[in-house]
């Protein structure tokens, strides 16, 4: 048997490191999961139906290195148009775990409007903390995320 070359090994090791994570091959025009902002939910609908809904992949945007799933092309041109105004606070983090300057991923069908912006929180619990004091955790949150940007 011949002895493989430095490219063939480099190609052998690249295949086998695919076996290994997992790879399932990403359609074009599809987004890794990873990059899903809020879990696939139309952030415009939280402002236009008032409850959270989920997005179709037809329609998307790209904002923030994140893709954004909408109900329809109006929402996602609305978004489009202004996505500081429908996308939630620190970039879909929980708000809750903001005001203790950490991320965490949040519940998409945990979330309140307040004075206009949208904030999310990753579970019930961290909600209901967060409750008790808005104003204050929204504060605490701001200053937080400021220190986590301020590298941008």
């Amino acid at each position: 048997m011949k002895s493989l070359n430095s490219v063939d090994k480099i190609l052998m090791s690249f295949l086998f490191a695919l076996l290994l994570t997992g790879f399932s091959g990403i359609a074009a025009g599809k987004s890794p999961v990873g990059d899903v902002a809020i879990k696939g939910y139309d952030t415009v609908a939280y402002f236009q139906a008032g409850k959270a809904l989920k997005g179709n992949e037809s329609f998307t945007f790209q904002w923030h290195n994140l893709t954004w799933y909408f109900l329809n092309r109006e929402n996602g041109e609305l978004f489009e148009a202004s996505p500081e105004k429908y996308a939630p606070q620190y970039d879909g983090y929980c708000a809750w775990a903001m005001t203790e300057a950490r991320k965490a991923a949040t519940d998409p069908e945990v979330w309140k409007i307040v004075n206009g912006k949208l904030y999310l929180n990753c579970s019930m619990a961290a909600y209901e903390k967060w409750s008790r004091d808005i104003p204050g955790n929204i504060k605490k949150a701001d200053t937080n995320w400021l220190k986590y940007n301020s590298g941008k």
